[in-house]
């Protein structure tokens, strides 16, 4: 059967980097170069920007992520839920806060800060005043209560206060003084902490770059479970970057990442189990992957499940379906000539069958 291409490469886009930290979030993403026998499956768009200081492409390095998986900034939450307070006493703000009842959290919280220095409610000031939850945004008053916290040895604020440096929010951008605060949390076991930590070394701008630091750190913080630092060790193990190449390593942890639904993570091991490298061949599997992917927006995997249905790779072929994947992910940037080639030999009445599957799938029919 025909290999599967993988996705492509992703740049470590530094713009993204920071805009992300603003937001208090990371998207990681990254992909081995394509191996097996030629197959016709295109790569996807090339990012525009090249990573920094890199005779090897890196994986995309973007911004620290809070510790909230999908925290892809909603105003509405915070970016950096706090862990549970050591002290059962604390627990009522905490319990405010998981409620969102976040003025009453804020009331408790800080008493308990005031009169007792207690670090995990200044924590959780900081985490009210810098998401504006039941009060004010106030990233200077964030950055403040999140130092307090940080200096008695919170990791969590010495986690968030870091981001702040590094995003210039509630003070001036400090790369140096963020890594240090990550750094710390990252000793303290902060699994986000040591993965953000790794992309600083994948990137190379706070200090030189080094892979293989970067890989040291994405190993912790993906034993502890982090999705993303699971995706971007994998990514390292494929290439052989940092870590010797181990192709069954790396698809052993892009199925822990793709299993606590990382969607890119989805997208490569699913390209994995259909090509077979590193893990035994699966297709129904991979294109059940796909499938799901596709239908969560990933453009890679709707330009492949198209190319799977037109071409009737591991399922019988279905043009309309394959030529409606085609078209939603030409319309997100993924463009295949060949599909385009294709899709003019249709007959009139599958080009409008696909044409309104297309429409319904973005609602405009």
């Amino acid at each position: 059967m025909t290999a599967l291409r993988r996705a492509t490469p992703f740049a470590a886009a530094h713009a993204r980097f920071l805009a992300s930290v603003v937001a208090g979030v990371v998207a990681f993403s990254a992909s081995a170069v394509a191996q097996g026998t030629p197959n016709p499956f295109p790569e996807p768009i090339k990012p525009a920007e090249k990573p920094p200081a890199a005779k090897s492409t890196p994986p995309k390095a973007a911004a620290p992520k809070a510790s909230a998986p999908k925290p892809k900034s909603e105003p509405a939450k915070a970016a950096t839920p706090p862990a549970p307070p050591d002290n059962p006493n604390a627990d009522l703000a905490y319990g405010a806060y998981q409620q969102g009842l976040y003025r009453t959290a804020f009331n408790i919280a800080l008493k308990r800060a005031q009169e007792m220095g207690d670090p995990k409610s200044m924590t959780l000031l900081g985490e009210l005043y810098s998401n504006a939850l039941g009060i004010k945004r106030d990233d200077a008053k964030a950055a403040e209560w999140y130092k307090q916290a940080a200096d008695r040895g919170d990791r969590e604020a010495m986690f968030a206060l870091g981001m702040m440096r590094i995003a210039g929010r509630g003070g001036p951008t400090n790369r140096e003084e963020g890594a240090r605060l990550l750094a710390s949390s990252a000793k303290l076991g902060k699994a986000a902490a040591a993965y953000n930590l790794g992309l600083l070394y994948l990137e190379g701008q706070t200090f030189p770059q080094d892979v293989k630091r970067a890989a040291e750190l994405f190993r912790q913080a993906a034993n502890a479970g982090n999705p993303e630092a699971q995706y971007a060790l994998a990514t390292l193990y494929k290439e052989g970057r940092g870590v010797e190449k181990n192709l069954v390593e790396a698809a052993k942890l892009m199925r822990a990442a793709a299993m606590v639904d990382n969607l890119d993570a989805e997208v490569e091991y699913a390209i994995a189990l259909y090509n077979g490298t590193g893990t035994p061949k699966d297709v129904p599997t991979a294109i059940a992957l796909l499938n799901r992917a596709a239908r969560q927006n990933s453009p890679i995997a709707q330009n492949r499940l198209a190319r799977i249905l037109v071409d009737g790779l591991g399922v019988p072929v279905d043009k309309v379906q394959g030529f409606k994947w085609h078209l939603i992910a030409k319309t997100a940037g993924n463009g295949d000539p060949d599909l385009d080639a294709q899709f003019a030999q249709l007959s009139p009445l599958e080009k409008a069958k696909a044409e309104d599957l297309a429409k319904k799938w973005f609602g405009t029919k």
